[in-house]
């Protein structure tokens, strides 16, 4: 049986070695090509990916990574986003993070275990389908978040989508949050730490697939509001749906409906 744990570990360990080699903007950000996925592709986009795929390429898997797209064919399916929160990490800004999650099969529903290393805090977000959620190894529990949004976490955003959007939450959340790593804002609803979280473009499940396990094991609601029902997702490349998740069902259907209006 394949540690997945261990694995995700190890491709952590090779990414910061990759950090130290890439120290600074003008190792990070030069475009060295366009991912499968439609974004530019910068050094340290590739660079991570590598290092990565390597600790998974000699598995029976299907690969689906952000910049090499996907491969293999596998009934298991890897789930990688090597750097989500790529423009933090190319600035510097400690808020970017490893996602990778594994899978039994093509949808989100399947996803079995999912694997969040925030490289600023250097904290490991895990969770394993019927098992819940861990932080640092340890269970997630206790606070959850709140009944209100106090917080909100805005996610995948331009200023024009802010300004636009905002105003159709001012009603619904007191604060809002700009941290810039999707995956990241997820693992702290999970903890309780924001309230709320959407996405004001639509997700790809790279950004999702190993996050959305962690909400969804501490019992709280996401979905794809523009293309229901969440757990039929493809695990695949194509932005599908923006994203809303929130403390409970009603709290996560007021959001979309917000931002639908």
């Amino acid at each position: 049986m394949t540690d997945w744990l261990a694995l995700c570990r190890a491709a952590v360990d090779d990414v910061r070695g990759v950090l130290l080699e890439l120290p600074g903007r003008a190792e990070r950000e030069p475009v060295v090509g366009r991912g499968m996925g439609g974004d530019e592709t910068t050094a340290i986009d590739a660079a991570a990916e590598d290092v990565i795929l390597a600790w998974f390429a000699g598995l029976d898997v299907t690969i689906v990574s952000e910049e090499a797209g996907i491969w293999g064919d596998g009934k298991t399916y890897v789930v990688v986003d090597p750097i989500d929160g790529s423009l933090n990490a190319k600035r510097g800004i400690g808020f970017f993070s490893l996602s990778i999650a594994v899978a039994s099969g093509p949808t989100m529903g399947d996803v079995d275990f999912g694997f969040v290393h925030d490289f600023g805090t250097g904290e490991e977000w895990t969770a394993t389908r019927g098992e819940g959620a861990r932080l640092n190894g340890a269970p997630l529990e206790g606070q959850l978040p709140k009944d209100e949004i106090e917080i909100l976490s805005f996610e995948a955003t331009r200023t024009a989508a802010v300004a636009e959007q905002a105003a159709a939450v001012a009603d619904l959340a007191y604060r809002l949050r700009i941290m810039g790593s999707l995956a990241l804002s997820l693992c702290h609803l999970a903890a309780g730490r924001v309230d709320a979280v959407c996405s004001l473009k639509a997700a790809r499940a790279v950004d999702i697939a190993a996050a959305q396990l962690l909400v969804r094991e501490r019992g709280l609601a996401i979905d794809l509001f523009d293309a229901p029902p969440f757990g039929s997702a493809p695990l695949d490349l194509e932005g599908r749906s923006r994203v809303a998740a929130a403390g409970t069902p009603e709290l996560c259907r007021k959001l979309a409906g917000a931002l639908s209006a």
